[in-house]
């Protein structure tokens, strides 16, 4: 049993050595699933959901809200401020890319990018990613196997998490002839490392990148084997970028139908309100109508907000994309790490105290669904599925401790009147408070040394404070003090690396693949790691153990187990009030933008929209 304890040791550097060229390891392959094999074969001409036909030119303007001065997102000093477009899953990999591509219209499966084919046995104890001949940088320099290890070794001394905890699992890393390079594995590795390895990782040019200089972040020359390069760059302001004329990749067919425009503009905004006000000018070209991860979804905007001229004259199209993937999980994060979240009596008492049908009817448009499950809408998540001998036997002793409820699959957060102040929800607050050891006294709840049960929730967005402003009031009401601090982009950020908060608001997106990327949100060795993504600081054996379950499970019916059965203990850990999912994109954009006819898995791909005034 490979152990998940090991997974984030001290960290260590990799040489390399040269074998033979044309060593004999497998069968060199198109492509890799993480379970089963990819869906297309492999004389593939373009990923289904793209239009192979659309002609290359135009220019699109997005716009972002926020800032930025670094254009390396690799380290903690850029994590959050970094240009986008650099390394980007939504505006594409303008800059840098992986080995290989992952398909959005399966649960994880990779293509051939960087790397032509890939190399593994049955047990994935090795992996070799054969390099295409044509990849080359944007100075014109060949794309070889010293650039992968460099690539690697150099992450793993001054990257970030989870950058920096890539080759943890990597107990050999050797450079097989000019433009191939073989991962073998150690006990501290997973069957999904391969395809992490291949797809989250991207490769840097040696020749152009001083390691001494790496951590600094900065805005100097760059060069990269993406499609773009960088034409104007004005520090928190905007970024262009525009096509390169040389790019090696334009006819890989992963490739095909996507990176349709000369240039790319990214300008920056302080409000998402002024952001829109350039959306109706014409200056952005696309503008999706709310973000769960700054908690600025508003139904009510989506509804009424698009009535001007240009939406009358029909230059303006609004579209609703629907999505198969699991909802994910937006909510408000209890800072665990913090004495008074501690206890998991007080985190769901404090949980059941959030009205959410009044915060739904009177600042949210009504239109919203509350969330049970971080897999919620799929056969991965707890709610709805009742937990099987299988999962049970992955939970031990841990089931013993759940509510029947939850482990029947039908348990629930109390749904109120929308009232406001609904006394049975509000007892049921109060009675879980009191099995915590607090009681009202002089209408404060209050701990047996007469302390008031009081917290800070921070903030970043005038969105974001509508809602902590709507659980106060409901806190209020029994007597729990909760005090609002809103910060600045660049403290925001800064707290949030070093878990400076009580309370804070994010999105924990879901896939229909999870894996090493739980590491990093919820696991006992990152809770103490600066920049990882579990702001919970959820350290619990049971979690660590399920996650290790997903990670090694070979057949659907056992990873669908493991991940139930996580699920169902983030569920009953109460790290997170959950608030609410839309169940779909929306996304307003003029006319001259078109995009594909097909939605895949994932829900909309901007990178495989075009400019129809280059037709």
């Amino acid at each position: 049993m490979r152990n998940l304890a090991a997974l984030i040791p001290a960290l260590f550097l990799l040489g390399s050595s040269l074998l033979p060229a044309g060593t004999a390891l497998a069968q060199p392959l198109h492509g890799i699933s993480m379970h089963g094999t990819p869906a297309l074969p492999a004389d593939f001409r373009h990923l289904p959901y793209v239009n192979p036909d659309v002609k290359k030119g135009g220019r699109i303007s997005y716009g972002v809200v926020g800032t930025f001065d670094s254009l390396n997102p690799f380290v903690l000093k850029g994590m959050r401020t970094t240009a986008r477009g650099v390394w980007d899953p939504e505006f594409g990999n303008l800059l840098y890319e992986p080995l290989m591509l992952r398909s959005s219209d399966e649960p994880f499966s990779l293509y051939g990018l960087l790397a032509e084919t890939a190399e593994w046995d049955e047990e994935r104890s090795f992996v070799q990613f054969n390099l295409n001949p044509k990849a080359k940088w944007s100075d014109g320099e060949p794309v070889t196997a010293d650039d992968i290890i460099f690539t690697f070794n150099l992450l793993k001394e001054k990257g970030r998490p989870p950058f920096n905890t890539r080759l943890d699992g990597v107990a050999k890393l050797e450079k097989i002839g000019d433009r191939s390079v073989r991962f073998t594995f150690n006990d501290k590795a997973n069957r999904e490392t391969p395809l992490i390895l291949a797809s989250s990782t991207p490769i840097l040019p040696k020749h152009a990148i001083d390691p001494e200089k790496f951590e600094q972040a900065g805005l100097g020359p760059v060069v990269g084997s993406g499609p773009y390069r960088i034409k104007t760059l004005r520090p928190g302001e905007r970024i262009i970028w525009e096509r390169n004329p040389d790019y090696w990749g334009k006819d890989i067919p992963g490739k095909v139908g996507f990176d349709n425009y000369d240039e790319i503009s990214v300008t920056y905004f302080l409000q998402v309100t002024t952001m829109f006000e350039a959306f109706k000018k014409g200056d952005i070209d696309i503008y999706p109508e709310g973000d769960a991860i700054n908690g600025t979804s508003d139904t009510s905007h989506w509804g009424q907000a698009y009535n001007f001229p240009a939406v009358h004259r029909g230059d303006i199209v609004k579209d609703v994309f629907q999505p198969r993937l699991p909802t994910g999980m937006f909510g408000l994060v209890f800072n665990t790490r913090r004495a008074v979240f501690a206890d998991e009596k007080v985190r769901e008492g404090l949980s059941y105290a959030l009205d959410f049908e009044w915060m739904n009817k009177n600042i949210l448009g009504g239109s919203f669904k509350r969330t049970q499950s971080y897999w919620q809408n799929s056969p991965l998540g707890a709610y709805g599925n009742a937990a099987d001998e299988r999962e049970l036997a992955l939970l031990g002793d841990a089931a013993k401790t759940m509510p029947p409820e939850l482990l029947a699959g039908t348990y629930a957060m109390p749904t109120t009147d929308s009232t406001g102040a609904d006394r049975k929800v509000l007892k049921m607050a109060v009675d879980k408070l009191k099995e915590a050891g607090y009681s009202i006294k002089n209408g404060r709840m209050s701990d047996a040394n007469g302390r008031q049960l009081a917290f800070e929730i921070m903030t970043q967005n005038p969105a974001q404070e509508r809602i902590a402003l709507a659980y106060q009031r409901s806190l209020n009401l029994i007597g729990v003090a909760m005090g609002i601090r809103s910060v600045d982009d660049g403290q925001y950020q800064a707290r949030s690396n070093s878990f400076d908060y009580d309370m804070i608001i994010r999105s924990l997106p879901s896939s229909l693949s999870p894996g090493m990327e739980q590491l990093n949100r919820w696991s006992s060795l990152s809770r103490d790691a600066q920049g990882s993504f579990n702001y919970a600081g959820a350290a619990n054996p049971d979690i660590d153990r399920m996650i290790e379950a997903l990670l090694q499970a070979r057949s659907t019916e056992d990873f669908q187990a493991a991940v139930r059965g996580y699920d169902r203990l983030l569920v009953a850990g109460h790290y997170v009030i959950p608030l609410y999912y839309i169940g779909a994109q929306w996304v307003a954009r003029w006319k001259y933008i078109d995009r594909p006819d097909m939605t895949p898995i994932s829900g909309n791909q901007k990178q495989t929209w075009w400019d129809a005034r280059a037709q």
